[in-house]
């Protein structure tokens, strides 16, 4: 059954100062009440993500579109990218997961992920891009989990699909020692901009 959310006035309130996108387009950060450097785990479609990284932190940024998504060969393709390290100028980083998924044709088929988690470790592929360097993760426990995926409505018209959800990754590197990401959040407004649907194109 799909899910609808409608938005509010009040919703306008809280939003960033940033005049060049439009208000449902921007990045909007709300600290963690335990973990202020994470952003809050919301289901607004705030486009915002956050992890721990090692010790340091992978986050959204309002300068980097945060999320994307592809539909090929029988896979969906979920991309964060944002950027990650503890001082000024920061790294850009994204990760992309790779699973096996219904057709998805247009953002509104995005809510057959509603209450889905992938197990990373099994029939799923993840990637990490760090200066300029894209490896494939040996994942050795992970877990992304789409908490809530709903379709939100201006004006009774659907406008987006907001995302939601949490993951987290335990992966072995090179020197056979491992490295995580944790505590993990996410909370995406994807439209048709963010989404595209390739017919068995895209390898």
């Amino acid at each position: 059954m799909k899910k609808y959310v409608s938005v509010f006035i009040a919703f306008s309130v809280i939003l960033s100062c940033d005049k060049e996108l439009p208000q449902l387009d921007r990045t909007i950060f709300i600290p963690d009440a335990k973990t202020p450097e994470l952003p809050a785990y919301t289901e607004w479609g705030y486009n915002s993500f956050g992890a721990i990284y090692e010790r340091t932190y992978f986050l959204a940024n309002k300068d980097i579109i945060p999320c994307k998504i592809a539909h090929s060969n029988d896979s969906l393709h979920f991309l964060m990218n944002g950027k990650y390290g503890s001082q000024y100028p920061y790294e850009e980083m994204s990760l992309t997961f790779i699973f096996p998924s219904v057709i998805v044709t247009d953002y509104r088929d995005l809510v057959a992920l509603h209450d889905k988690t992938i197990d990373l470790s099994s029939n799923c592929v993840v990637t990490m891009t760090a200066k300029g360097s894209e490896r494939t993760l040996d994942v050795e426990t992970g877990t992304l989990h789409f908490k809530r995926v709903q379709l939100l409505s201006v004006d009774d018209i659907a406008n987006r699909a907001i995302l939601s959800g949490t993951f987290e990754i335990k992966f072995r590197t090179s020197t056979m020692f491992s490295e995580n990401f944790s505590d993990g959040r996410f909370d995406f407004g994807i439209t048709n901009n963010e989404f595209t649907y390739y017919p068995n194109e895209m390898q």
